[in-house]
């Protein structure tokens, strides 16, 4: 009979577990990736395909800073292009980044629990907003458009 993590329950407890971890986030890239290529090429600072290497763990602690920056900026750019007006001139920079760091800090003991959960709260507010912005990218160009 197999021993330890190789059982069957806990084989299957890894995979329920691995799946409640990885979905959302398996959601949450391509919503990036669509809101990058909703900018033109122009307004582009990165390509939509890099943000997935948020799925590399350890580094994504980096990257997604990199990726809410870059998508701040594409997307500035591309409001500003189209004319739209009220635009923050890096839309979700601020929040995005709250969001990294709380992630980042997390690994701080006693109080790392708690800043994981706040940064969880930012990350979904963020996605709300980047899905908000994305939609606006989504209708045909109208210029002086208010947001």
């Amino acid at each position: 009979m197999m021993q330890g993590l190789f059982q069957p329950l806990h084989l299957l407890l890894i995979l329920v577990i691995g799946v409640l971890v990885m979905g959302p986030w398996i959601i949450y890239i391509p919503r990036l990736q669509r809101a990058l290529e909703r900018c033109s090429p122009a307004s582009r600072t990165m390509s939509p395909g890099k943000v997935w290497l948020l799925l590399i763990p350890l580094f994504n602690d980096i990257w997604h800073f990199y990726v809410v920056s870059n998508l701040a900026r594409s997307l500035g750019n591309e409001f500003k292009s189209r004319d739209v007006l009220n635009a923050d001139s890096e839309p979700g920079k601020s929040l995005g980044f709250a969001m990294c760091i709380l992630f980042v800090c997390s690994f701080i003991p006693k109080i790392g629990l708690v800043l994981w959960l706040a940064g969880i709260v930012c990350w979904i507010v963020y996605w709300v907003k980047i899905e908000g912005y994305s939609r606006i990218l989504s209708t045909p160009y109208e210029a002086g458009k208010t947001i």
